[in-house]
């Protein structure tokens, strides 16, 4: 079932999909203030799909799963921490719109689209989604620590200033 082209393109094409929503996401986030709320939710949110562990068709074994966060966490998080950076204007705290963000969604859909034929001769469809969603789960943990330590050094910065 999993090596069904149609199942294949559908595949690609949810990933394009959520890739997209994910920037238009980020993009819009960037005119409203932070809270911590919207700051703390996503990854929370994301956690939950760990979830799909519990299903042997995502098993993937130990080493590429680990190997697959960690490159989230060491190489990925670090763009996104260091160009994404939060501003006060006024009583607001604002998180500046990182284009950072867009080019690594664009690179991380680029780099399944191109190692999809190599890829899938070792692992299924939903292996691979399981990679994936870990390499952007190591990814986005670190990014929303960082965002999160700014925006309270932000926010106890405007306790000194009332």
């Amino acid at each position: 079932m999993w090596s069904n082209p149609i199942v294949q393109i559908l595949s690609i094409a949810f990933s394009a999909l959520a890739g997209i929503t994910l920037i238009v996401l980020r993009m819009r986030a960037g005119k409203k203030p932070a809270t911590l709320k919207k700051i703390v939710i996503p990854p929370l949110g994301m956690a939950t799909g760990l979830a799909m562990f519990a299903f042997p068709v995502t098993h993937i074994p130990w080493l590429w799963g680990v190997s697959a966060f960690g490159t989230g966490l060491l190489i990925f998080a670090f763009p996104l921490i260091v160009t994404t950076q939060m501003e006060r204007v006024e009583e607001h705290i604002f998180v500046r719109r990182s284009k950072a963000f867009i080019a690594i969604m664009i690179t991380l859909f680029l780099i399944r689209l191109l190692l999809h034929g190599i890829v899938e001769r070792y692992m299924s469809i939903p292996q691979t989604g399981a990679l994936f969603y870990l390499l952007a789960f190591g990814m986005i943990l670190p990014w929303r620590f960082a965002m999160l330590g700014d925006f309270l050094r932000l926010k106890k910065l405007e306790g000194h200033h009332v």
